[in-house]
């Protein structure tokens, strides 16, 4: 299972900081990703990170948002800085092993206002 929290109301230009921790699954072996969908488009790919760190971002967050990970804590972050009004969305985070998914967490809601 995996438990995303965070999310909330702020302002344009600012800051929040996402958590999905991970129970019942080898944290360490899985590629974790952070996802989002606002309402009326498809789900899409906001951040990832392999089990060695390695990272990749979606051209939109590009140096503003920073993914993380945890293995001691099976902690998977995502820290969102500047944030826009068209980041507003829910946000999933999701663990895959071996290219299947494992998990998919329940969401949090981030809404930026203008």
């Amino acid at each position: 299972q995996l438990q995303a929290s965070g999310g909330g109301l702020v302002q344009a230009g600012g800051s929040l900081r996402l958590s999905c921790a991970a129970s019942g699954l080898i944290f360490s072996i899985n590629d974790m990703a952070w996802y989002r969908q606002a309402p009326g488009k498809q789900r899409e790919l906001v951040a990832a990170i392999t089990p060695v760190e390695s990272t990749n971002y979606a051209d939109s967050v590009k140096g503003r948002f920073t993914i993380s990970r945890d293995n001691a804590k099976s902690t998977v972050y995502l820290q969102m800085n500047s944030l826009k009004p068209e980041d507003t969305a829910v946000y999933y985070c999701n663990a895959v092993y071996g290219g299947r998914v494992s998990a998919w967490g329940q969401g949090t809601q981030v809404t930026v206002s203008s």
